[in-house]
This record gives C-alpha cells, sequence and structure tokens, in this order.
C-alpha cells in the first residue's frame, strides 16, 4: 500500500502588501515558516507501509522554477504510484488542496482521496461534492490508519467511525464514535523529520541561518477569543504533553538549532515550563527557542521569563490585539492593553526580541489608524505584525458577523485580505494596514 501525503502550497492572496508603500513591503509576510508537523504525525501513524511526505511550500521556496501545482501533482503521482492520496487542510488553502485530490483522481480514479487537518475539523461540510472520498475531521492519526488498513484489506469504509464519506450514496457520516485518542500521552506520535530532508534549509526565520522545526508542548488553549480557532477545535479543552517526552524529542533533532513551540500558548502551566526548562538545563539542550506567549502572562509573571530566557528563550510572539481595552473586552481577550506595554519592558528586559501583532477591524476609520499608529509608535517591539480581523470559518467570529461578508473566497482568509465592507475604501483600508508595518525597531523580518 503507497501512501503519499502532500502539504498543499500558500495562498498568494495578499491585499494588505498588494497596496503597502513600498518601503513596507520586504517586512509583511509572504509565507509561513515551518515543516508540517501534522503530516508528519500522520505518516508515523502509518510507517509501516510506503508512505512519503511531500511538502510543496518548502518545494517552491527551494526552487523557484517548480512548475504550476497540477504538473508538480501529476510528476509526484508519474513517481510515487500512490494507492492512497492524503492532504492537509486549512481555509486559505482549500482550493489548492482539492486542486492536488482533483488531479490525484484524474490520473487514477482508483486512488483513495483523503483530506484532515483544521478546515476538516470545523468546516466537513464544505467537503461535500469534492474529490475527496474520505474526510477525517479531529485527531485523526489513528483513524486514518483504520482507513489505510480497511483499504489494503479491500474493505468498506462505512465501518470506520467518525469519517465522512463521499460516494454514489452521497456526502455521509459513518455511525459509531471513534476510539480516545490521547495525542499528547500515551498515544503521542513521535514526527519522523527525516521525510522532510529534501527542504530543511528552507525552514528558516528572520535572518537565522539556522533552520527551524516545530514542536508542540500542547494542544488546545483554556482562553477564549472570539477570533481564534485553536480552542473551538479542541472544544475548549486543554492537553499539556509530559516532560520527558518532550526532553527525549528535544534531543532527537540536533539538526534543527532553532526550535519553534507550536502553542496557542506555551506558557499555561507555570510549573510544567519550571519542571520543561530545569530539564533542558540538566540535559544540556541548546537550542534557540521561539514561543507564543501573551501579555498578560509576561507582566504578571517576569520571573517565568527570565527563566525561559535563561534557558534559550530569544524570540517571542505575542498578540497584542488591540490597543483598546474595549476592543479586547469584546474579542474576550482577557487582557487589558496595559499588560502589553508591562510585558514588552519584561521581555526588553531579558534580551528576548518581541513580535507584536495587532489585528485590525474592518471598521477602523483614519482616526483609528492614527491612534494605533501613535500606540505603536510609543511602544515599539523588534517585529511588530498588522492584520485583518478575519472572520475565520469555524470561530465565534464568524458565527457573529457572518451575514456581514461579502468576499467568500477562501483563498484570501489568511488575515491579510478583508472579506467584510471596510469603512475606509478597500484599496486605502489595506494601504493602511500596510503603513503600520513600517513602525518597528530594527530591519529584521519574520
Amino acid at each position: 500500500m503507497k501512501i503519499l501525503l502532500i502539504n498543499p502550497p500558500r495562498s498568494p492572496e495578499n491585499n494588505i502588501l498588494r497596496f503597502a508603500p513600498e518601503e513596507a513591503r520586504r517586512f509583511i509576510h509572504k509565507k509561513l515558516i515551518g515543516p508540517p508537523l501534522g503530516l508528519l504525525t500522520i505518516a508515523a501513524a502509518v510507517k509501516d507501509f510506503d508512505v512519503t511526505v511531500f511538502d510543496t511550500k518548502g518545494e517552491y521556496d527551494l526552487d523557484s522554477s517548480t512548475p504550476p501545482l497540477e504538473a508538480l501533482v501529476l510528476d509526484l503521482l508519474e513517481k510515487h504510484r500512490p494507492d492512497i492520496v492524503g492532504v492537509t487542510v486549512i481555509t486559505s488553502e482549500f482550493d489548492y488542496s482539492m486542486d492536488i485530490l482533483r488531479v490525484a483522481k484524474l490520473f487514477n480514479p482508483a486512488i483513495l482521496t483523503v483530506a484532515g487537518g483544521l478546515h476538516a475539523t470545523l468546516c466537513p461540510k464544505d467537503f461535500a461534492g469534492t474529490d475527496a472520498d474520505v474526510v477525517i475531521p479531529g485527531q485523526c492519526p489513528h483513524i486514518f490508519r483504520e482507513v489505510v488498513i480497511a483499504r489494503e484489506k479491500g474493505q468498506r469504509l462505512e465501518p470506520v467511525p467518525g469519517i465522512y464519506l463521499n460516494n454514489a450514496s452521497g456526502y455521509k457520516k459513518t455511525q459509531g464514535v471513534p476510539k480516545v485518542w490521547d495525542a499528547v500521552n500515551a498515544d503521542y506520535l513521535m514526527p519522523d523529520r527525516r521525510h522532510l530532508d529534501r527542504w530543511i534549509s528552507t525552514y528558516k526565520v528572520g535572518n537565522s541561518p539556522y533552520p527551524s522545526t516545530y514542536v508542540y508542548t500542547s494542544l488546545g488553549c483554556p482562553y477564549k477569543c472570539i477570533f481564534c480557532s485553536i480552542w473551538t477545535q479542541f472544544k475548549g479543552k486543554y492537553y499539556q504533553r509530559t516532560v520527558e517526552s518532550l526532553i527525549t524529542e528535544l534531543k532527537s533533532i540536533d539538526e534543527y538549532p532553532v526550535v519553534r513551540f507550536a502553542d496557542a500558548n506555551t506558557v499555561v502551566d507555570h510549573e510544567f515550563m519550571n519542571l520543561l526548562f530545569d530539564r533542558i538545563r540538566e540535559e544540556g539542550i541548546r537550542k534557540t527557542f521561539v514561543m507564543d506567549i501573551r501579555a498578560d502572562v509576561a507582566a504578571r509573571y517576569p520571573e517565568i521569563i527570565e527563566k525561559l530566557a535563561r534557558g534559550g528563550l530569544k524570540v517571542v510572539i505575542c498578540g497584542f490585539e488591540s490597543f483598546r481595552d474595549d476592543e479586547l473586552k469584546k474579542y474576550k481577550k482577557e487582557s487589558p492593553a496595559i499588560d502589553n506595554q508591562e510585558a514588552i519592558k519584561v521581555f526588553e528586559r531579558n534580551d528576548i526580541m518581541v513580535r507584536g501583532n495587532y489585528v485590525i477591524p474592518n471598521d477602523y476609520s483614519e482616526d483609528d489608524f492614527k491612534a494605533l499608529a501613535d500606540y505603536s509608535n510609543m511602544n515599539r517591539v523588534v517585529y511588530a505584525g498588522y492584520t485583518v480581523l478575519t472572520p475565520m470559518p469555524g470561530t465565534v467570529y464568524y458565527k457573529q458577523v457572518k451575514d456581514q461578508i461579502i468576499d467568500h473566497d477562501y483563498r484570501k482568509y489568511n488575515f491579510f485580505n478583508s472579506v467584510m465592507k471596510t469603512r475606509l475604501p478597500h484599496d486605502r483600508f489595506h494601504e493602511e494596514i500596510g503603513k503600520l508595518w513600517l513602525i518597528k525597531k530594527g530591519t529584521d523580518v519574520i
């Protein structure tokens, strides 16, 4: 049984970049950095089969002469002759994911096509009538393995619980409840990063000469920000990995000197983080760490930040979101704006470079943009990101404003395009956001 798992290309739709002043464009995100950790986990679940992981993002970053997606996928199909083709899907890459499966079906209708990932979890009905034979929501390595085994044995897939099937009888969910899968502890699957050796040189952050990889210490999030899909994906639950599991993984990735903890919030359980960094010190693990840390955590627990800095924390991604308390309350951020300023001080005292992210509502006026610019200028950080407050499908915010959405092109759901009517003219709104990207310290880009 041959399995081909493909990470789709990223969406190029970026109106902030399109309308930004020339001098700001080099700072604006053009790509997401990092390997497809989810697909590596899926691959680990079927490692006893002939499985190949292909990262189209890495391929396009590695070689600018790489052919368009359809030709690239056809080459892969010719080379590997897979029985099963799987894709991981986020909203902005939905169309490209379906293009991959369409090409697979045209190449050989007998190929079983499978879709999973965030969009499959939150919006499984979107796959009705597509070329996805099987849609698997949630944490699904064990379910994918059941599908593979059933396919190998020539068995029907209807008895596999918890999946959606696209077939002659329509698009339906199978009966039954999948077994509980403890993705962070008993059932944790160590990703085999050797699948990605070809693209390792492309996994670099900013001006770092060293490749980086993702490692997650937890899944889910205990907070309930209305624009976030992480806590909705996990139904509000939070799951923490074990310290020793993480130590084992960190010791196995010498080829990656930079580690980005791919958590919604890395510092939730303070006791856990203390123990983890004690063990990192005891084991002599030397890495440059990048983390997502909330402003209120840094402001209220500076001793934790000091310890992480001593252990290798060099860059923090911090969701400032807004400079106004009323907006933060509206977003259910549960952290006042003053925490942003205090957090900057804590990070700077510990020589930690901060990327402060703000989200811009579609109803911002010229006065609003000026007020945010004034605030950002008074609270500069090394890296700054300014994106559109986007109603991502599956979030609370989407439900609140879905009747106001005027652009349903999923390729634009990547936080760089307004999909609702803006108070300012459309191009001017994105131009104003683009100008904000100049308000930062230094010239590095992440």
